[in-house]
């Protein structure tokens, strides 16, 4: 064969997609064409059914004409003969195309110009009530609606025909339907450029938000994305963002304030064991058992106490705190830790406690109380007060010294991490800032709550409440 060789390659090949999909468009077009397609659905039932509502209007005016004359026409028979009649009976006008004055054997007796001497409609549909808006049946000229009705007169009787003409009302209505097509795109069109121009202007003051939200990096935190005026939802969405990005540089500085306290606190026992491995190394006759036990030990132990501490806080902020619950006498466990400080301790401590239990980790709650026995011991000046007791079902643990007092402004802030207030920031006392921290963490996850108030006659007064479970018995 000679004939040209068609590639099938070509045959499957898949037609190129169209790339103006709707689905792709910006959200001012996609609206833009909503609205149009609204306003031209809208526009157009609403045209119909004025056009439509208008056509019944027209006819029912040419019905209303052709009726009048009947009445006028029968009014005058009533005094003269069909051959007495007045001319302008039978004239016609923009309403009027004809008129007939018939017998009951269907013989015009008088007419109007412009109409034949055949009857418009078939007799017998003609009766003492008038009837309007009958069809001409018989007449070749059929955009007519007749209106006619019988009567008797003292000179006999009479059947009057008159004829509507709805020529005008038909031409007006077309006129009308014409002048609604010319509107409709101009309608469709304004519509669609206002929806678009409207939208656009609206997300203007998003793509700036996007715009400065993208420039927004880690190290630089502060910007903020525009307000526009008003108090719509893009304002709304303005000031939430805002308000987002103010929690994440909060966040955001709180965790490099405590990277660098953490890397502070750890330096300083760090930095003390390798000084006493150097002098160790320069010297090995002075690593002795007094070395190991008064620096190499403390210090170790410290850093070890303060990595703990940094790892719960960091469980806590990740997914909280896991425990694990059950019945713990709270009594027995302020007793034990208050026994512990004694063997510590220089100060008076004393003890109230009355028969209390929760629903708790042991642990965890015993760590509650010494942090709280060690803060009140470092700055007590002779005597620490604990009590335990049942309030209103709640488990209250407070702890009391005659120290120099927390100032109320404080009060909150001591709860945050690495916060001491002394300026002098000393860990002679061997307190790392994390104490209190901790205490706030574990009374959290346990659904309690901790207040700091003033003692009278001078000092702290740390408070903690706790769901309790069923008073035990004191026999126990």
């Amino acid at each position: 064969m000679n004939g040209a060789v068609i590639s099938t390659s070509n045959l499957s090949r898949p037609l190129p997609r169209l790339r103006s999909r709707p689905a792709r468009w910006s959200i001012a077009a996609r609206s833009a064409l909503i609205a149009g397609t609204v306003v031209f659905v809208a526009f157009t039932l609403t045209g119909a059914a004025l056009t439509g509502i208008f056509y019944r209007s027209l006819i029912a005016g040419v019905d209303a004409a052709a009726a009048s004359r009947v009445r006028d026409v029968s009014a005058g028979l009533s005094e003269d003969t069909p051959d007495d009649l007045d001319d302008p009976l039978l004239a016609t006008d923009q309403r009027i195309d004809a008129v007939q004055v018939l017998t009951p054997d269907g013989r015009v007796l008088r007419r109007s110009d412009s109409i034949s001497d055949t009857p418009l409609v078939p007799l017998d549909q003609v009766s003492a009530t008038l009837r309007t808006g009958m069809a001409p049946t018989d007449s070749p000229d059929r955009d007519m609606r007749i209106s006619a009705q019988s009567i008797t007169t003292p000179h006999g009787p009479f059947i009057v025909v008159v004829a509507g003409g709805d020529d005008a009302a038909e031409s007006t209505v077309w006129t009308a339907i014409i002048l609604l097509l010319l509107a409709a795109p101009v309608v469709v069109a304004v519509a669609a450029v206002a929806t678009y121009r409207l939208v656009r202007r609206s997300l203007r003051s998003v793509d700036d938000m996007r715009a400065r939200v993208a420039a927004i990096s880690s190290a630089d935190l502060a910007e903020r994305v525009p307000v526009p005026p008003g108090r719509d939802e893009i304002s709304a969405l303005a000031v939430t963002m805002n308000d987002m990005l103010d929690r994440i540089e909060t966040g955001h500085v709180a965790q490099r304030q405590f990277v660098g306290d953490a890397s502070h606190e750890l330096r300083s026992p760090l930095t003390a064991i390798i000084s006493a491995l150097d002098v160790a190394v320069a010297h090995p006759e002075l690593l002795d058992v007094q070395l190991a036990r008064d620096t190499l030990v403390p210090e170790a132990q410290r850093m070890r106490a303060l990595v703990e501490d940094l790892l719960l806080l960091a469980r806590a902020d990740e997914r909280g705190l896991p425990f694990h619950r059950e019945p713990v006498r709270l009594d027995e466990v302020a007793t034990g830790e208050v026994m512990r400080l004694r063997r510590n301790c220089r100060h008076s401590v004393r003890i109230a406690a009355d028969p209390v239990e929760i629903d708790g980790d042991a642990a965890a709650l015993s760590r509650v109380v010494r942090n709280l026995l060690d803060n009140a011991a470092r700055h007590a000046t002779s005597q620490i007060d604990v009590a335990i007791h049942n309030e209103n079902g709640d488990a209250t643990v407070t702890v009391a010294d005659d120290g120099p007092g927390i100032p109320v402004a404080d009060r909150v802030r001591v709860f945050d991490r690495f916060v001491r207030l002394d300026s002098s920031r000393s860990r002679g006392g061997g307190g790392s800032g994390l104490g209190l921290s901790i205490v706030a963490e574990i009374v959290a996850a346990h659904s309690g709550h901790i207040t700091i108030s003033a003692r009278p006659g001078g000092g702290t007064v740390v408070t903690v409440q706790l769901p309790a479970a069923t008073t035990p018995d004191s026999s126990r």
